[in-house]
């Protein structure tokens, strides 16, 4: 059986094909204006990659922010409830997911069949996320994927007293403009954000094990930052960005089977 899993977010969307227990293969693009043609321009390169076509699937979801722009999907699902059957599926020991992703931060407890038993959600602001950290990028002149290895480098530690974006834009701009070396304003971002993630997950039961996924489980600093914050066994999948569009395409499988 091969099935899609789409999951269109708000900084990217990702596409992925899974027959049977196999991961085909997947696709990452950045999210444009035109996000019709995006999503169906990027299912296209992923069933050319695994030698497949649209008649070939058995069943396509959708899941992200922008699931309702996908015409052509049989359902349309969570993002919460499609981390956790990736996360499950990657790790079936995992009974906490943290999704930091572009827009918002989520962290969801499930159980060993990767059903939702309860989570927490910041979308209210950019605080934790993918775009803080792209803004905090931008006003220290790095690239973002460079934002790990640089907090790496740190000697000194900073504190960065707010988490608002804006706020905490203007922070970092008088800490460089104070002396202060970047990769220890850096270490200091990914620290304040490490403490508000688990400030979020204390409020659900914390398990082990937890993984970790979306695009900001790339930055090895905030990951290092959050092992050491929580102080539990945390798992990155190899690609983390598509647990989403993976946890998309086995729910797209259990529809088939139910049929």
């Amino acid at each position: 059986m091969t099935v899609a899993g789409l999951d269109v977010g708000s900084l990217t969307i990702k596409t992925l094909i899974l027959e049977d227990e196999k991961i085909k293969s997947f696709t990452i693009i950045p999210t444009g204006a035109d996000v019709n043609k995006l999503i169906r321009d990027c299912l296209e390169m992923t069933l050319k990659k695994s030698g497949d076509n649209f008649k070939n699937l058995s069943s396509i979801v959708a899941t992200g922010y922008g699931r309702i722009n996908v015409p052509f999907a049989d359902k349309s699902i969570t993002e919460i409830t499609c981390h956790a059957l990736g996360a499950n599926w990657l790790n079936p020991e995992t009974r906490t997911v943290i999704d930091i992703g572009g827009q918002d931060s989520k962290v969801i407890s499930i159980d060993k069949n990767g059903r939702v038993v309860d989570f927490i959600m910041n979308d209210k602001c950019a605080a934790g996320t993918g775009r803080f950290l792209e803004v905090m990028a931008q006003a220290l002149g790095v690239k973002t994927e460079e934002l790990g290895n640089e907090s790496l480098k740190s000697k000194k530690k900073i504190t960065i007293s707010s988490m608002c974006t804006v706020f905490a834009e203007s922070e970092v701009i008088s800490l460089v403009a104070e002396g202060c070396a970047k990769e220890d304003i850096i270490r200091g971002l990914h620290k304040a954000i490490s403490n508000r993630i688990c400030s979020m997950a204390c409020r659900l039961r914390l398990e082990n094990i937890i993984t970790l996924t979306g695009g900001v489980a790339k930055n090895t600093g905030m990951v290092q930052a959050l092992k050491k914050r929580l102080k539990a066994k945390v798992f990155v999948p190899e690609e983390p960005q598509i647990v989403g569009a993976l946890g998309a395409a086995i729910a797209a499988r259990k529809i088939v089977y139910s049929e």
